[in-house]
């Protein structure tokens, strides 16, 4: 049996050294984003609370963790693991790195989905519905386009998926114009901008189930995302049936991402900046890239929660502070290493 170089199994155990110490940095952000807020806890109440110890701590706290800052911080942190896996998936896929989870109108559609629900009446669930529905046609819609081209399929889904989410984005414009502008478009505008604040404790079991069950095929597939990444001609070579991959890839990350808007509203820039900084910090394999875009996408977006939670009086919307954050964030990425390829090299 052949012995593997030194530096490359010393390139592995640092890798899986990282990949350790963003499964440790979750589960810290984790405790402080329950602990914080408006109303503060301490961690002893936490622990008691997870134990089921329902005489350890008033009625108050139990109510507060159990039915808000739980359910919110525990979807936060899938929202952002999921947001990031699609990202980091279509970055692979289309062998770009300026692909994010939009690449393909989901979430434009999902708004306009949303938008569209919120004009005639609806709220809660059938914002959260229509929403979905709507992100997964924009996609569909785009893959059936991209159809039409012979050569560079890559190349036509990418201009495909700019297409629709140009559409839809006009469809928003059209639905805030006739919107009425005492409630309707407020409630549009805020929905548009992200926020966690509508999330509730019956939403965590089955959102968790729908993103569990999208992001695991593309976590088996991980190491196929990387033989695409280097060039369809060289998966194909390797007895990749590329089509099948890309397909099963799209539709997963389409259900993540449309999954994620349905619930929180738009939130931009995760599934673009996280799948950098994972390369930047476990190099370019996507077995490696895909976990830690799980870990570091979660302990982001609660970061980000909690600051929008803590910094004023009243939240500011969530996707608000993560362009805030995520713009400035990837300048720099860009300038220090040329915004890393999404390929392996």
């Amino acid at each position: 049996m052949a012995l593997e170089n030194p530096e490359v199994e010393q390139q592995k155990r640092k890798q899986g050294i990282r990949i350790a110490f963003l499964a440790v940095l979750l589960a810290v952000v984790f405790v402080i984003s329950v602990c914080v807020g408006t109303y503060s806890v301490s961690p002893a109440d936490l622990v008691s609370v997870l134990a089921g110890d329902i005489d350890a701590v008033s009625g108050s706290v139990w109510t507060l963790l159990t039915e808000v800052r739980l359910p919110r911080v525990i979807l936060c942190a899938f929202i952002g693991a999921a947001l990031s896996i699609a990202g980091g998936a279509y970055q692979g896929l289309f062998q770009n790195p300026m692909c994010s989870q939009d690449v393909l109108g989901a979430s434009s559609g999902a708004s306009f989905g949303a938008a569209l629900a919120i004009l005639i009446g609806l709220s809660g669930a059938g914002v959260s519905s229509f929403a979905f529905a709507f992100g997964l046609i924009a996609v569909a819609i785009a893959t059936g386009v991209s159809q039409i081209s012979k050569t560079n399929r890559i190349l036509a889904l990418i201009l495909s998926g700019m297409v629709v989410s140009s559409l839809f984005s006009s469809g928003v414009s059209a639905v805030k114009l006739v919107a009425d502008t005492e409630e309707v478009l407020p409630a549009i505008t805020y929905w548009l901008m992200g926020s966690l604040t509508s999330i509730r404790s019956s939403d965590v079991l089955p959102t968790i189930i729908l993103l569990v069950a999208a992001s695991l095929p593309i976590y088996i597939l991980r190491w196929r995302i990387n033989l695409l990444a280097t060039g369809e001609d060289e998966a194909k070579s390797m007895g990749i049936n590329t089509t099948a991959v890309r397909l099963v890839v799209i539709c997963c990350a389409t259900f993540l991402t449309a999954t994620c808007v349905s619930v929180s509203g738009l939130i931009g820039w995760v599934g673009l900046v996280i799948p950098h900084f994972c390369r930047l910090f476990v190099g370019n394999d996507y077995r490696r890239v895909i976990p830690a875009s799980i870990l570091m996408g979660a302990s982001f977006l609660l970061i980000v929660d909690d600051l929008a939670r803590t910094l004023t009086v009243s939240e500011i919307p969530i996707g608000i502070l993560t362009s805030f954050v995520g713009a400035p964030v990837f300048l720099l990425l860009i300038k220090k290493g040329g915004a890393t390829n999404g390929s392996r090299g």
